[in-house]
């Protein structure tokens, strides 16, 4: 007999999660010192307390490959079962090569002595890569798989998120960093969370983030190099630029990588952003993905409008991308006004704070839109800041911030680090999950947002005292600002913190040797 519409999926999800972060970070206190930042600011503010820093030895590939590790070895699995690794990751190592085959090549390393030579052979390796949403493309796309495969099959995927959130030196995100990797276990009959087949989507074309290939032209170069030579105390003739620029079709650095096109691409970590755009790009995307959501709740028969409490109150935690600890009640206020525009408790939040601007109330023009967008700004704060939605955002996100704020950023994985927060912190706090729904909202700019729902299984306690996440945050070592910058400039040499029982970069092809091959090694 055929399954209903809507529940194909209902028994698959996510099994385990294992997660990996630096063992350095930089505090934020020291930060807002060392930059002439308020504290106060982004620690009260933003929820900041700290940022993980990858350490000499460690980046994308690493962080995934400890995290996979951590996750196979804990639930003894055999690497030849493993159907698929799917990396989520805007933080990729080569421009075609992906980086999920480096962390495959980690874990053969470790696991051929006990699981035979190539027990990852059969195993389909990709990344994905839409910012900050690449990690539950990757997931949804392996549920998908799992399910299809039917529980004889008993398909086993593994999701890696892994990235290194980096910005500028003294720009406006350097506080937001952060780094990290983990591994989500998918497979049937799952003893954390089982997600159904229902998923709401927003997607919109806009530049909001992204890291364009940048153009660096010779005559640049050439001055630059010029002009620090003369800020070193070096006699620069006048016209030297134009002198070298003439004699270079001839010398015999002509064919030179940084000499061989008038202009040289180079691809930078570093982000370019605007952040308030940002923000409204991720408000509407995940208010929109809601609403997609709903609708579909409601045709597959899970949401009845008629009769069932609202959605976001079914929601016993809500679990969001963060960027920063408390991004997700900043954004969530359009989500919390669309659900409960009807019902009498939005009566009072309008007598509190007013109506809501309206965008047919503004010139339809690009200042009016304009105008309309910073009003509709300040009506968000002016609801987060309403007793209905504080106690909300208490009851449901809050627990979700509390890892966010130790690390930072994680682009793809923070969805997922949020989830491990809550579930751990409910765990140690001694809080009945089971059978509870959880609602999540995931978002990638250019933009993208998929809302979705879990609920939790019989066996979530078991599976989330074992994430010692909180514990293992406390054993970290803090780093002063001379070492930070000269890890994030990439002028150290030698690692902090030598590695230990995890996997290392061990070294990096240089011309005439497979120039930038990455090679890495597990380091007892």
């Amino acid at each position: 007999m055929p399954r209903e519409v809507g529940e194909i999926m209902s028994d698959v999800g996510i099994d385990d999660i294992a997660i990996h972060f630096p063992r350095l970070y930089f505090d934020m206190r020291d930060f807002a010192d060392f930059r002439g930042a308020d504290f106060g600011k982004l620690n009260k503010g933003l929820g900041l307390s700290a940022m993980a820093i990858p350490d000499v030895h460690e980046d994308t590939a690493t962080m995934g490959a400890n995290a996979a590790s951590r996750l196979i070895d804990r639930n003894e699995i055999d690497p030849n079962k493993i159907g698929r690794i799917y990396l989520g990751t805007e933080s990729a190592l080569d421009g075609a090569k992906p980086t999920a085959t480096y962390i495959m090549d980690m874990l053969e390393q470790r696991y051929s002595a006990k699981y035979g030579d190539n027990c990852f052979r059969n195993c389909d390796v990709v990344d994905l890569t839409f910012a900050c949403i690449g990690a539950v493309d990757a997931m949804h796309n392996t549920l998908d798989w799992v399910a299809r495969g039917g529980e004889e099959k008993d398909r086993i995927g593994i999701v890696v998120f892994a990235d290194n959130a980096k910005y500028d030196l003294e720009s406006s995100g350097e506080y937001t960093q952060g780094a990290g990797g983990g591994a989500i276990l998918i497979r049937h009959n799952p003893r954390l969370l089982t997600i159904p087949d229902i998923w709401g989507v927003s997607t919109m074309p806009v530049h909001d983030f992204f890291k364009p290939r940048r153009e660096v032209n010779t005559r640049m170069i050439i001055e630059n190099v010029l002009e620090v030579a003369r800020e070193s105390g070096e006699r620069i003739k006048e016209g030297l630029a134009e002198k070298i620029l003439k004699y270079l079709p001839n010398s015999s650095k002509k064919d030179d990588i940084m000499f061989e096109n008038e202009k040289l691409m180079i691809h930078k970590d570093m982000p370019v952003f605007d952040g308030q755009f940002s923000n409204r790009c991720y408000s509407e995307s995940v208010k929109t993905a809601f609403i997609n959501f709903r609708s579909k709740a409601i045709v597959d028969g899970r949401y009845n409008p008629e009769e069932d409490e609202i959605l976001t109150e079914q929601w016993m935690r809500i679990i969001v991308h963060l960027p920063y600890a408390f991004q997700g009640k900043r954004m969530f206020p359009d989500v919390f006004r669309h659900d409960r525009r009807e019902l009498p408790v939005w009566d009072s939040i309008t007598e509190e704070i007013g109506p809501e601007p309206l965008p047919q109330d503004f010139p339809q023009t690009s200042e009016g839109i304009e105008e309309f967008e910073r009003a509709n700004d300040l009506y968000r704060r002016q609801i987060s800041k309403t007793d209905e939605f504080k106690i909300f955002a208490e009851q449901r996100i809050e627990k979700t911030q509390r890892a966010s704020s130790l690390i930072g950023n994680q682009y793809t994985g923070s969805i997922f680090l949020a989830l491990m927060s809550t579930m751990e912190s409910d765990y140690l706090d001694g809080t009945e999950m089971n059978g509870k729904k959880v609602g999540l909202c995931g978002y990638g700019s250019g933009a993208k947002a998929k809302v979705f729902e879990g609920e939790v299984q019989e066996q979530w306690k078991e599976i989330s005292s074992r994430f010692e996440l909180f514990e293992r945050l406390s054993k970290r070592t803090p780093i002063d600002k001379t070492i930070y910058e000269s890890l994030h400039r990439g002028t150290r040499k030698d690692s902090v913190v030598s590695p230990n029982a995890e996997f290392a970069l061990i070294g990096i092809g240089v011309e005439g040797d497979l120039e930038g091959q990455r090679r890495y090694a597990w380091v007892e």
